[in-house]
This record gives structure tokens, sequence and C-alpha cells, in this order.
């Protein structure tokens, strides 16, 4: 049984976190002409931008690496506020995926979530098999912006009788 533990990203993560971030990207370079050296800078340039992104819109949220017996196998950014949690970003490396760790993270949100009466939010690629493992927790697309949906949980609400 492996064990599965997060822990706050430092600067001494960037190349996990960039290999993680290029990971994502692997189908898509795949279909280029580019060399290793464009691909490299392509991935570079756009793992800055979106690290960018995420810490100016998003500066209170957890950054974390995602530990598999001690080992780093991915990252968790999440943003929780007052009535909703958003992840901002759920990666596991190619080779420590359909392991459960993506759907055990997922689990412990959705615990929280519930416990707290909070939505949770996620935006996925369309074409992301991750859209399975969403669906099979309840999530439900509420936007589509042409590449991703936005997809959303709801813990359910008891409903009570007045008799």
């Amino acid at each position: 049984m492996t064990m599965i533990t997060l822990r706050d990203s430092t600067v001494e993560d960037e190349a996990l976190l960039r290999e993680v971030y290029a990971s994502t990207r692997e189908q898509e370079l795949a279909m280029t002409q580019w060399n290793d050296e464009q691909r490299a800078a392509f991935l570079r340039f756009q793992f800055d931008a979106q690290h960018a992104h995420y810490h100016q819109h998003y500066p209170d949220a957890s950054y974390q690496v995602i530990l598999n017996d001690g080992h780093p196998v991915g990252r968790l950014y999440v943003a929780r506020k007052p009535d909703e949690i958003k992840i901002i970003d759920l990666t596991v490396l190619p080779r420590h995926r359909n392991k459960g760790i993506g759907s055990g993270l997922m689990d412990e949100i959705l615990s929280e979530a519930k416990k707290d009466g909070k939505a949770v939010f996620i935006w996925v690629e369309q074409t992301s098999p991750a859209q399975e493992l969403f669906k099979r927790l309840g999530f439900s697309k509420i936007e589509d912006d042409g590449y991703q949906d936005l997809l959303e949980w709801r813990p359910k609400v008891a409903n009570s009788v007045d008799e």
C-alpha cells in the first residue's frame, strides 16, 4: 500500500514542476515538426507564463507537490474561497497515472467541500482522459471554451420535510 502525501512546493521543485507541466503537452508537441531545442523553448515559455498567471490570479492558493511514498509524482494547486474550492491544477506524471492517486486526492477535496458546504470547480481539457474521473465523481459541465470544460461539483443537500 502506497502513502500519498502533499507538501508545499519550493523553488527547489522547479525542475519537477517543469517536468509535470511538460507531460501535459506531450501529445500536442508530438504533432509539431519542432526540434528538441524548439520544444524546450516553447515549454519554458509556456510554463513561465502559466506559473506567473496562477500566482498573480491566485496568490493565496496552496501550491503543493504530490508525493507517493515520499517521491514526487505530480502537483496539486488549489484556491480555497469562503464558498468554493477551485482546483487550479491537478497533474500526475504519466508513469504514475491510473494508480488511484488523482481520485484519492479528489475524494479528500470533495470530503472537505461537503463538510464545508462548498462547490468545487476545475477546468479540464475536453480531450483529457481525466474527464471520465470527474464524471464518475459527479461533476457536471457548466461552461465550454472550445478547448476546456469548466466542471462543477456541489454537495448534495439533504431534503428536509416539515411534518
